[in-house]
This record gives structure tokens, sequence and C-alpha cells, in this order.
């Protein structure tokens, strides 16, 4: 077992057991879980764990977020809960955009990685070609080139495996079916067939294998409920090669290539019509769709262009947002005095760097809206010049840094092209860095000085944000609080619907079901405040939110109101913990003794 096993068994655990996971797969940095059942999965547990960033709900999918080391954690929570890349079916009603977006990043996110290295092989080839490094006649480059371009010659092969594994089917086969429309004598010949005269190429194309598959899917499905068991492992792979590959080779593939043609033409139409226009709305938008977890869709088409031989503005304009993102983060890193922000910001912006900016977005700046909306801004600058100066990318390269060498293109003056490329990240990171630079503070204010006061003593006291009855963490019904895996602090049983600040702060976080609301004071306490138990489910009926995120609050200020005749009726427990979520930076969380409290009284001591 490898290192993460204990982070994947706390995984399995709290997104609600190994029973409970349909299917797995990883992208760069999330596990995307589908769950029989969402509710029994306990996001606010799996956002405080130590080893993942955050948890996102989209297109079908539970995101864990985790980081660089994501295929680690990936094989431990394979191997403990018992994931195969066998097939299950999925049940799960999803909208049909879901459904689309589900697929595309389930077919694609598994190859990311060696897709992206095997693009960085073709790009540093390349360039050792123009730099007179290597000669296109020597060994080393035919050997390197056919590294390099391995898997995009045999993609319908790879992508046969994974769409099988997606469409419900055995991965092999769809496997051979790739292998099959690929299969060297039927490329680029007259082949007759049925009176019917076809010429394809299927080499380094995506959609014929993909719609291909779905019919071998549908096949495979309806033959194994209707043949013997006894003869059903050998005779439906038969059936299924004898009936999906030649409607795929001389139907389904030409109409493919017809509809891959014709997205290429779409996207470059669009890109013809302004370039500056399409650089600004991708620059600024990428990391909104990174968040929500749609990015995949552009990443496809730009893969389908690729493997048509056309170079692609997509990658281009992808390319700048994760520098200023970085940027970003590196201005806070050198501004702020707060440890904890430092030590969140130092690794984030290392990983930004290298293309990897869910650290950065989901541990710094997201928190801190302004600058995320900064990091947007910079990245449209950077991206409108790269649409202004009709810079492609020609092949498949790396993220971040490694991202340089799809730039470079044999026919063209590369060296100009790099100068722009520069100029387009000096736009965005120059924005970026200097308009965070300028703007940003700590959110602690030194002024003030009954926090002076309270820190000379080494103490602070925090009033009870909501009036009612007070109760002991560990008799809460909610597990993932009683358990104080979130922080030390205590419950409430409200009898009056209204939750206030119980200190001069920062609202960090307003769940958008307005049920839980995520506070620092000005000292650094961190203060969560979480009206009920399993209210999320209630999507936000019967609550009220008077501030957003980033606001900043004063002692008393009504943040929330909530009917609490309407939730009891509705069948939800009100019980209420109220948790320092930093507790471990303290030497202890001292509550009250009183057992009924009020908005003016002292709830929780913090001690430094």
């Amino acid at each position: 077992m490898g290192k993460y096993e204990s982070l994947a068994k706390e995984i399995i655990k709290y997104v609600g057991g190994s029973d409970n996971i349909i299917s797995l797969v990883h992208c760069v940095t999330r596990l995307r879980f589908q769950l029989k059942d969402e509710s029994k999965a306990q996001d606010e547990v799996l956002k405080n764990m130590s080893g993942v960033v955050t948890v996102m709900k989209s297109n079908g999918q539970y995101q864990v977020v985790i980081g660089n080391h994501v295929p680690e954690v990936y094989a431990d929570v394979c191997k403990l809960a018992g994931i195969t890349s066998g097939t299950q079916e999925v049940t799960k009603k999803m909208s049909m955009k879901d459904k689309v977006l589900d697929t595309i990043s389930g077919i694609f996110a598994p190859i990311l990685g060696v897709l992206c290295a095997s693009g960085m092989i073709k790009g540093f080839l390349a360039l050792f070609l123009f730099l007179g490094v290597v000669s296109e006649t020597s060994g080393i480059y035919m050997l390197v080139d056919g590294i390099g371009d391995a898997l995009f010659y045999f993609f319908p092969i790879v992508l046969g495996y994974t769409s099988a594994v997606k469409f419900g089917m055995t991965p092999f086969l769809g496997m051979v079916i790739g292998a099959a429309l690929i299969y060297p004598t039927l490329q680029g010949v007259d082949l007759e067939v049925f009176g019917l005269t076809i010429n394809a190429t299927y080499t380094s194309t995506v959609l014929p294998i993909l719609l291909t598959n779905i019919l071998a899917a549908y096949l495979y499905k309806a033959l194994n409920k209707v043949i013997p068991t006894v003869i059903k492992a050998f005779v439906v792979p038969m059936f299924v090669l004898l009936i999906a590959v030649p409607i795929g080779y001389l139907v389904i593939g030409p109409v493919a290539n017809v509809i891959s043609d014709g997205l290429a033409n779409v996207i470059m139409g669009i890109y013809g019509f302004n370039p500056v226009l399409a650089g600004i709305l991708v620059g600024f938008l990428w990391q909104f769709l990174v968040i929500f977890g749609v990015h995949m869709g552009l990443v496809a088409v730009g893969i389908i262009q690729f493997m048509s031989g056309q170079p692609t503005p997509i990658f281009s304009l992808m390319f700048v947002p994760s520098f200023a993102q970085t940027a970003v983060v590196f201005a806070m890193w050198l501004k702020t005095k707060d440890k904890k922000l430092k030590e969140v910001a130092l690794p984030a912006w290392i990983s930004g760097i290298f293309g990897v900016t869910e650290p950065a977005i989901y541990g710094v700046t997201l928190p801190r809206i302004k600058y995320f909306i900064i990091s947007c801004i910079g990245a449209g600058l950077g991206a409108a010049y790269i649409g202004f100066k009709d810079l492609l990318t020609y092949q498949m390269a790396g993220l971040g840094i490694f991202g340089f060498p799809g730039f470079i293109n044999l026919d063209g003056d590369t060296a100009s092209i790099m100068m722009h490329v520069c100029i387009a990240l000096v736009i965005a990171i120059g924005f970026s860095f200097t308009a965070t630079f300028i703007l940003f503070k700590d959110d602690k204010n030194e002024t003030n000085d009954e926090v002076l006061e309270s820190t000379r003593m080494g103490q602070e006291e925090l009033m009870s944000p909501i009036k009612g009855q007070t109760i002991a963490l560990t008799d809460l019904k909610d597990e993932a609080f009683n358990s104080g895996i979130l922080g030390k602090g205590i419950g409430i049983i409200p009898t009056e619907g209204k939750v206030v600040a119980p200190f001069d702060g920062t609202v960090v976080t307003l769940f958008p079901t307005k049920h839980a609301i995520g506070l620092v004071s000005e000292n650094g306490c961190e203060m969560l405040i979480h009206v009920g138990v399993d209210t999320v489910r209630l999507n936000g009926e019967h609550f009220e939110a008077f501030v957003k995120q980033g606001d900043v609050v004063k002692k008393g200020q009504l943040l929330l109101t909530f009917d609490i005749q309407a939730i009891q009726d509705a069948g939800y427990c009100l019980e209420t913990p109220v948790i320092i979520t930093n507790s471990n930076d303290y030497t202890d969380v001292i509550e009250t003794q009183d057992q009924e409290i009020k908005p003016t009284d002292k709830l929780l001591t913090v001690i430094l």
C-alpha cells in the first residue's frame, strides 16, 4: 500500500464508503467520484481534512481536490475500495449537459498526464531540431520522435480503452475496436464494401472511435443479456467486433470526421471573427471553468484539432491564466505577515509555475475573491494579446512553463512567436502582480485596542452568535462535528432565528445554501457556524443572508436569519455547532458553563 493509505481510508469513509462509489477517475489534481448517494458524503469533513484542498460538485461528479500528488492518492483509494478498471452500471440521474461533460471528463481525464508528456517530448524535439542539436535523419531523432508520436498515432486504441470503461464495456474490447479502425492495410485505400467505396484514415482521430464504441457498448450489453453464460465470454466480443467495426469504419467514421472538421471550423471561425475578444473571454473565464470542472469540453475540442493536423488557438489562450494566478499568489506571499497564509501560498505558487493552479485557487485566492478576479482580469489581458498576434499551438505540450514547446512551428518564425508569447505573459503577470501587491492587505487590524489587549493577555474571548441553549460538542448528532475532527467548540440549540457576528472580523466563507458561515477575527481566530444538522439539503430555503463573502463585519452585526419552525417542520435538527476551525493554533479552547446563552454573552475563550 502507498504512503497515502491513511488519507485514502478517510476519503473512502467520508464519501460514504466503498459501497457508495459507482466509479472513480482522476485528472491532474482531482479525484472525480460518481456516487450512488451524494448525501452520504460529508463535505465539510473532507474539505477540512489534511491533504484535501476542497470538495466540488459538478456535472454529476463528486470532486475531491487533492493537488499534485493525486495519482498516488488515487492508487491507494482504488486498492482500499476494490476499484478496478472494470465497469459498473451508472444509475444516477443527470441532466443531458452533465452527462456530456461527465463523459468527456471520464474519457480524457485519465490520459491527460501521458498526453501532456508525449506533447512535451514532441515540443522539445521540435526545439532541438530548430536549434540544430539533432537532424531529422539521425537515429536518436527517429527514436524520440516515435516515442513522442506513438500516443497520437495510436490514439484510437487508447481512447478505445478509456471510452469502453466509461460506456460500460470491457476495456480490452474497446482497444481492439480502436486497433481495427487504424489497421495499416485499411488506411487511405479505396475499400469497396456492399457497393460503397470508402477511402478513410483513422489514425490520430478522436470522434470515430468514441462514436463507434457507443454503438459497441450498446451491442455488448444487449448481447450479454441473451447469449448463454457458458459461451458469452468469446461469442459476445465476436459479434460486437463483426457488427460495430464495419459500421464504424464505413458509416460512423466518415460522419465523425466531418463532425470533427466542423467543430474545428466553428472554433476557428469564432477566433477568426475577433481573436482579441476570443482571448478576453477564454482568458478571463478559464479559471471559472476549472472551478466548476467543465474545462474538459474546451480541452477536447483542442485535442480534436491537433488530431486532425490543425494548430489550435485554444491551448494558446489557456496557456496564460495559470501565470496570472501564480503572480497573484506570489505577490500575496511576499506581502503577507500571516504565517498560515505564507505556508499555504508558498507551495501554491510553486505548483502554479507548472500549471497546476487548484491549490492557489482554492487555498488562497478564491476565499479572497477580489484577488481571484484580479488574476482573471490579468489572464484576459494576456490572452487578448495572444489573440491579437494570432499565436497558435502546434502540438500538445505540458502545463505552465512546460507549455512553451507547444508554440514551436518549424515552418514559421519561432523566435518571433516566443517573443510575443513572453510579451503576453508579461502583460498577464505584470498586471496581476502589480495590482495585488498594491491592493493586498492582511485581514488583521492591529490598531484595535481590545484585540491588542487580548493578545497581551494571551487569550481572546468570543461572544455567542446565537441565542439559545448550549450543548456539549460531543453530544451533537452530527458525527462530523462531535468527533472534533473539524475543531473544538460548542453546540447551541437556537431559540431565536438569528446569527450575529461574535467578533469584529471578516466573512471568509458563506455557503451558497446559507446554512453555514465562516469568519476570521481580527486576531486570526477562525470560526465556523453551522446552523442545524444536514440543513445543506434545504438548498437555502428558510435561510436569508445579510452579508457576503469578503465583507468586514462588526461584533453584533446581523449575518443570517433562519425560520426555526419551518426547518423543524421539514424534519431537520437545529443543533448548531460553533467551531474554532484553527483550534490547533491555540493551547486550548474553553467553553462557557452557562446553559442559556445570548449574543452579548461570552461563549468561547481561546488560549494562545
